[in-house]
C-alpha cells in the first residue's frame, strides 16, 4: 500500500499509509512513560500519543528539554517551543550522563535510514566507502547512547528494500548486532528494538534478535511486506491487523502537523 492510497473503515475514516503508521507508532507508548523522542517520524507519533490516550507521557529531547509539551511539531531538537513547554531544561551532558546512561528512560524512539534484520541502524552513510559513500546522511547524533541504554527501543520507518536491507552499510545505533546475545556480550544496559513500526506493518524480534512481521496494516498483505524487504523476512503463525486509525486520531495528527 501506497502513501496515496485510502483504505476505508466502516466508519469511512480514510488515512494515508503514513498516517497508519504514526498512528500505530503512537499507540505503543504507554501513560507515563519517559520516552527520548528523535525528530521526524518518532516526534510526530510521540506527541500524538501525548495529545490522545497518554497526556502523562514524558517526553525528552536531546537538547535537553524534560517533559517538553508542544503544541505543534518541533522542527528540531533546538526548537524553542521544546524548552518553553518543558518541566525543565538542563545541559546536554546531564541529559546522556544522569537520565540516559543510568538508564532512567524508559523508551528511546528512532528512526533510520537502513535497518537490517537484527534491528541494528545506519543514518551515517550510504555506501562501502565510509570516505565516499554514495549518500551522506545527517550522522549519529544522541542515537547510539539511546539504543545502547533505553530500557528498550521502538523505530518507525518507511519500509522499502532500500531501508530494510539484508546487512546496513554503517552500523551507527547497535541494535541486536549479529543476534544470539550480542547486547549481552557487550554488556549493553538496554533491551534494544522491541518494535520496529512501518508503512506496512509492525515487527518485533524472536529471542535471536531478528525481527519478526507480527501484524499488518488494513489492505496490506504479507507478501506486500515481504517484497519491500531486503531479506527473507520470518512471518509470525498467524500475524494480526491493526486496528485502523479513529477519527479522533486522525484529527489530533492533522491538527498537530497542520500547527507546525
Amino acid at each position: 500500500m501506497t502513501d496515496t492510497e485510502t483504505p476505508t473503515t466502516p466508519m469511512e475514516v480514510t488515512y494515508t499509509a503514513d498516517e497508519m503508521m504514526t498512528i500505530a507508532a503512537a499507540r505503543a507508548l504507554g501513560e507515563g512513560k519517559r520516552c527520548f523522542v528523535g525528530i521526524g517520524l518518532p516526534s510526530t507519533a510521540a506527541n500524538l500519543a501525548r495529545n490522545t490516550h497518554a497526556p502523562d507521557l514524558v517526553l525528552i529531547y536531546e537538547s535537553g528539554t524534560l517533559g517538553s509539551k508542544p503544541d505543534r511539531l518541533p522542527a528540531s531538537i533546538g526548537d524553542g517551543v521544546l524548552a518553553e513547554t518543558a518541566d525543565a531544561v538542563i545541559s546536554v551532558p546531564e541529559v546522556f550522563n544522569y537520565w540516559l546512561q543510568p538508564g532512567r528512560i524508559d523508551i528511546g524512539f528512532l528512526g533510520a535510514a537502513q535497518l537490517d534484520r537484527y534491528g541494528n541502524i545506519n543514518t551515517t552513510v550510504i555506501g562501502d566507502d565510509y570516505a565516499d559513500p554514495k549518500v551522506r546522511l545527517p550522522g549519529a547524533g544522541g542515537a547510539p547512547e539511546i539504543a545502547a541504554s533505553c530500557g528498550e527501543v521502538f523505530v518507525v520507518v518507511r519500509q522499502s528494500r532500500r531501508s530494510f536491507v539484508e546487512q546496513v552499510d554503517f552500523i551507527t545505533s547497535f541494535g541486536h548486532g549479529c543476534g544470539n546475545g550480542d547486547r549481552a556480550r557487550l554488556g549493553l544496559r538496554g533491551a534494544g528494538p522491541t518494535l520496529v513500526i512501518t508503512d506496512l506493518g509492525v515487527m518485533r524480534p524472536d529471542d535471536t534478535g531478528e525481527l519478526v512481521l507480527v501484524a499488518v496494516h488494513p489492505g496490506v498483505t504479507v507478501e506486500q511486506v515481504r517484497d519491500a524487504t531486503g531479506w527473507r523476512l520470518r512471518v509470525a503463525p498467524e500475524p494480526a491487523v491493526s486496528t485502523p486509525p479513529s477519527a479522533t486520531e486522525l484529527a489530533t495528527l492533522q491538527a498537530l502537523r497542520a500547527a507546525s
